[in-house]
């Protein structure tokens, strides 16, 4: 069984970093980081003068995660810094085992 150990992620911006959207790499897991990290150069290559900023980053993939949910979140700051992270999605159930009900007999 393969296991993933990173991911390659591409992102494309405006001019101002102000719309920013993924791209679709060519291969986007990778066995090694270092891997993913060779691949980097002719990955961007495919994008140039499609988008006027063009950002890429390979990701660590914990292999306890293969079996999980996973989430991707990145953002572009405004220094043009690529922040991204790969963590477990957190679902949170709330619920209330204690319900009043309150009648509204006698209102009129």
């Amino acid at each position: 069984m393969e296991h993933i150990a990173a991911l390659l992620l591409i992102i494309g911006c405006s001019d101002d970093l102000a719309q920013c959207s993924e791209l679709p790499a060519p291969v986007t897991v990778f066995e090694t980081v270092e891997e993913c990290e060779s691949e980097v150069p002719g990955a961007l290559s495919l994008f140039t003068g499609n988008q006027p900023q063009i950002f890429a980053k390979c990701l660590p993939v914990d292999p306890a995660m293969e079996e999980e949910d996973a989430e991707l979140t990145w953002d572009v700051r405004p220094d043009g810094t690529l922040i991204a992270s790969i963590g477990s999605t957190s679902v949170m159930v709330a619920t209330n085992s204690h319900r009043t009900e309150q009648g509204y007999a006698g209102r009129d």
